[in-house]
């Protein structure tokens, strides 16, 4: 049975149904497909629904899912039927076919893509390139039978309007080597008609609507479908077909299969050739029957590469045979109206032939020596119109049903086959089956001189006018009696039935309603000679050689084709529904999906399947899947065989009673032991998975436990190792610095180890220490001074002022050096001044320019002890004018600038504003030496003295707020105050 299906999605596989009838049938059937599974099985046949929607089922991973897997292992899926086709002949040399059937718009074309899909993607893992040109070739020929063979109809836009049986052959090492296409039961009379909202092939408005423009005016045709008679019916449709982008495909598709660039211009001239005979009218003139629009014989000369008169002369007369002699007959406009359309519909039907020759011409085995290679397997894949129910059943649809009545007796015959033989391989008593056998209905239809078509055959041969109404009458005349067969003749009071018309058959599918109008015509298939020598003797190679009979004198016939057998390969069975008429993924309409079910003879199959067991396995795999359930057989078991051991397992559960033990399988009667043991089974599972669960989680903690503790071991080994490491080498590396001139400055830091680096900083931190401690103790006091000045000036402007004069000797007294003829005047009020204010040492002086209280700009010298900030004026001898006591500075305030303006804040709101001046070099900066001793006296009072660096800088001048800007102006030589609106105006040159 299907595995990892639960019951919530129905059951997978209908031979487990409780109960056998068409309601559960149905009921199963609509559950998995509202359920999103549009795939079951009847034993081994697969049943597809099309969901009429995308499904992300087809891929990659879902065909590894597949791939060499029995049929019961996975859900049902076109692959599982495809794989066991596949893996079939693989093992056992035997050819296989895979039977695809269903009515129009139920997914059978869809269906016989994935299974090539399937079958190229699980071949050639060696890449052969010529086994990759093969696959590609059976893959693109697709696309051009679709082209010429398929066809919008009212159930299906992309219905296949023939029959088609292809051989995919395969070497001994069951890689794909070449292919045949069998093509039956084309629809040609589409060429011709159409029903309401319904195309011609695609091939026409592929051509019409995506040829180039310089094609169409070659072949005399226009991009408008609707100026043909022959297409217009579709051509007025709107529909989601792309036939521009589908017209580049099928020519690539053309090129890469190996179609020369003559042929496919021959196939182009062909279709023009019979769009334009759709538009051909014929006329009279009196006893003469005429060519009412004589330009497009000339067109069609061109197009059939012959002479126009030939052309002409095959559209209105006609050569008749009579004994020895040969005539010419005129036609009527009624028999040239139908020899045009007759040839329209032999030259599409031939091209279409023709081209399924070329493709095989091209994938069929070459050079093939079974001595030498091996034996070479076939696998068949046959996709064909399934058994429908028209309002009026044609000739062609009576061809199609009859195909489907054999197709129906087959299958029943193989299941049948198969069973009798597994029983009697398994030894298990084998009884009879009572089913429908549709050999009755076979017989009526093909039987030797009494069947349908010997009395067609018979009506065809006479002598003299024969009608429809006359075949039929010779159908009541000999099926008279046949069970299966009714007319209005024979049962007058059918109303369904119309006299001289219609006749009834009882297939195994249901009753079908035929009507007999065509049914001569069409069996004879009549295409005048005189069509076929004018096709053979064209100038055209290519077409000259799709007519090769026309060469054959007018007394000679040509025979029937051959049928082809499938009795002669084991069978595998797609069976395909169609769920809704409206193509709605969510619409199951449940009396349309009977019917089809009744076609289809599925319920019939199921019978079959389930008259005996419904369900059998061999011991070794019913013991794997089920062995968990029996104390007996878990884990494995000690009895003399698997046989026995499953004898075991199903007595200890108590269902002895409801199997029957073969040779190599045992059987199991009904679908309730089965799902019995299936919830054994899962209940089983899961307790087996919570056991492994735990013993597999112990497993890993324990394992993951050994890895941690041997990663750490490692790791502290490790560390250790680069700690030691690094010591080392930083002792090394440091081991003399006190001999070095630097004390080491020069010396780079090795990397330390990640554990390290907060151990690196802190030994730099300690180095730093000691090589300024070594630093400062060889200092004089006044050096140490310094240094200390210099210290507290970095960590305040670091980032703040660009140049701090931290690299030269801070001189302190500036007024010596910048006014040496006054410095004596200076050192005398110096002197006085430190008797009067008792202060022990000079910090700072420097000549500045300062604002007065009238806000005028002048020069003054500034004076700055460790006890009084003094303001003198040079041009007086250094007279003292005013003095500030140190301790009643607040702060200093300077710009981030190169300018030397310095703001004195005083706890009075009498601030001092200057600008130092006499800088040598001029741009010698003072302004880091200032602000750098006045925090080191600071700080050895133990006071904080307040550090601004900012711009415009804010301050207060005899009590009143004001702003000092910095502005540079290029013309302006030296610094100096210029009075603005909100406060002062520092002018600095500019660059």
């Amino acid at each position: 049975m299907a595995e990892h299906e639960s019951l919530e999605f129905g059951k997978a596989d209908f031979v487990l149904l409780d109960h056998v009838s068409m309601e559960e049938f149905m009921g199963n059937l609509k559950l998995r497909f509202e359920k999103g599974r549009i795939y079951s099985y009847i034993g081994e046949v697969v049943v597809s629904v099309n969901p009429y929607r995308a499904m992300n089922i087809y891929g990659r991973d879902t065909i590894e899912q597949y791939k060499g897997r029995e049929l019961y292992e996975r859900p049902p899926h076109l692959f599982a039927i495809a794989d066991a086709a596949y893996k079939a002949m693989k093992r056992r040399s035997k050819d296989t076919c895979i039977v695809i059937s269903g009515e129009s718009g139920a997914g059978k074309t869809e269906a016989s893509k994935y299974i090539m899909q399937y079958i190229a993607a699980i071949t050639n893992p060696n890449q052969r390139a010529e086994v990759e040109r093969v696959k590609n070739m059976l893959l693109k020929s697709n696309c051009v039978l679709e082209a010429f063979g398929n066809a919008k109809t009212n159930r299906n836009d992309n219905s296949s309007r023939f029959g088609k049986y292809m051989d995919i052959n395969f070497d001994f090492k069951g890689d794909p080597i070449g292919g045949h296409i069998n093509n039956y039961l084309l629809e040609k009379s589409r060429v011709i008609f159409q029903q309401e909202g319904e195309r011609s092939f695609h091939s026409f408005y592929q051509l019409l609507k995506g040829a180039p423009e310089s094609l169409l005016r070659s072949l005399h045709i226009q991009k408008d479908p609707k100026a043909y008679n022959y297409v217009k019916v579709g051509g007025q449709l709107k529909s989601g077909i792309n036939d521009n982008a589908d017209f580049k495909a099928v020519a690539d598709a053309m090129k890469v299969i190996g179609f020369t660039g003559d042929e496919v211009q021959t196939v182009y001239k062909i279709l023009a050739t019979i769009l334009h005979l759709g538009n051909l009218t014929f006329g009279v003139d009196g006893d003469v029957t005429l060519i009412e629009n004589s330009k497009l014989v000339s067109i069609l000369k061109d197009l059939l590469s012959t002479k126009e008169e030939n052309v002409e002369k095959a559209l209105l007369y006609r050569t008749v045979a009579t004994g020895r002699d040969v005539i010419e007959k005129q036609h009527t406009v009624q028999e040239a109206s139908y020899g045009r359309d007759a040839l329209a519909k032999a030259m599409y039907e031939r091209m279409f032939c023709w081209i399924v020759g070329r493709i095989n011409d091209i994938i069929e085995v070459k050079n093939y020596d079974a001595n030498v290679h091996g034996k070479n397997t076939v696998i068949g894949v046959l996709d064909i119109y399934g058994f429908e129910i028209f309002q009026n059943n044609s000739f062609e649809q009576f061809c199609i049903n009859y195909c489907n009545e054999k197709l129906q007796q087959l299958f029943i015959q193989l299941v049948l086959k198969q069973e009798q033989e597994e029983y009697q391989r398994e030894g298990i008593p084998w009884k009879h089956i009572d089913y429908f056998n549709n050999q009755i209905i076979v017989d009526l239809v093909e039987q030797q001189h009494k069947g349908i078509f010997s009395i067609l055959d018979e009506a065809c041969m006479n002598v003299g006018k024969v009608t429809d109404e006359v075949f039929l009458q010779g159908l009541n005349g000999k099926l008279a009696k046949h069970a299966h067969y009714t007319s209005r003749k024979l049962a007058p009071t059918d109303k369904t039935l119309e006299f001289d018309r219609d006749f009834r058959i009882r297939h195994y599918a249901g009753d079908v309603v035929y009507s007999v109008v065509g049914f001569i015509d069409k069996n004879k298939d009549t295409l005048f000679q005189d069509f076929k020598r004018l096709l053979y003797n064209s100038s055209n190679p290519v077409l000259k050689g799709m007519w090769p009979e026309g060469k054959l004198r007018i007394t000679e016939v040509t025979k029937r084709p051959l049928t082809a057998n499938l009795a002669c390969k084991e069978p595998y069975y797609v069976r395909c529904i169609k769920p809704n008429d409206v193509k709605s993924p969510l619409l199951f309409e449940m009396q349309r999906c009977q019917h089809q079910v009744e076609y289809l003879g599925l319920l019939e199959n199921v019978r079959v399947r389930r008259a005996g067991f419904a369900y059998r396995q061999t011991y070794p795999r019913f013991l794997q899947r089920y062995k968990m359930i029996s104390k007996f057989t878990w884990p494995n078991h000690d009895l003399g065989s698997d046989k026995a051991a499953v004898k075991s397992l199903l007595k200890s559960c108590g269902f002895e009673h409801d199997v029957a033990y073969g040779n190599t399988k045992v059987f199991i009667r009904t679908p309730r032991t089965l799902f019995n043991l299936e919830e054994q089974r899962a209940e089983m599972v899961k307790r087996i998975v919570l056991f492994l669960q735990k013993v597999w989680r112990g497993t890993l903690a324990r394992m993951r436990y050994r890895r941690m503790r041997a990663a750490l071991i490692i790791l502290r080994a490790y560390r250790r190792y680069k700690v030691k490491s690094y010591i080392k080498e930083v002792n090394r590396r440091f081991r003399n610095v006190k001999n070095m001139k630097d004390y080491g400055r020069h010396v780079k830091w090795p990397t330390p180890p990640k554990v390290l680096r907060k151990f690196e900083e802190a030994l730099r931190s300690i180095y730093n220490r000691w090589w300024a401690w070594t630093l400062i103790k060889s200092l004089s006091p006044e050096e140490a001074l310094q240094v200390r000045a210099k210290v507290a000036a970095f960590e305040v402007l670091k980032g703040n002022r660009t140049d701090l004069g931290l690299q030269r000797p801070w001189e302190g007294n500036y007024l010596k050096r910048d006014s040496p003829d006054t410095a004596s005047s200076f050192t005398l009020v110096s002197s006085e001044l430190q008797r009067r204010d008792k202060f022990m040492r000079v910090l700072f002086s420097c000549n500045v320019r300062k604002i007065n209280r009238f806000n005028k700009a002048e020069d003054r010298t500034v004076l700055i002890t460790d006890r009084h900030v003094y303001k003198m004026d040079p041009l007086k001898q250094y007279k003292p004018m005013k003095s500030i006591p140190l301790y009643n500075v607040t702060g200093v305030s300077v710009s981030p600038g190169k300018d030397q303006l310095v703001v004195f804040h005083t706890k009075d709101s009498r601030d001092l504003v200057v600008c130092l001046q006499g800088l040598v070099p001029p741009n010698e900066s003072r302004i880091g030496e200032l602000i750098g001793t006045l925090l080191s006296h600071f700080k050895s009072e133990k006071r904080k003295l307040q550090v601004n660096v900012a711009s415009p800088i804010q301050c207060s001048m005899n009590g009143r707020k004001c702003t000092i800007i910095v502005e540079p102006k290029i013309n302006q030589s030296q610094p100096d105050f210029i009075k603005s609106r909100s406060g002062y105006i520092l002018s600095v040159p500019g660059n």
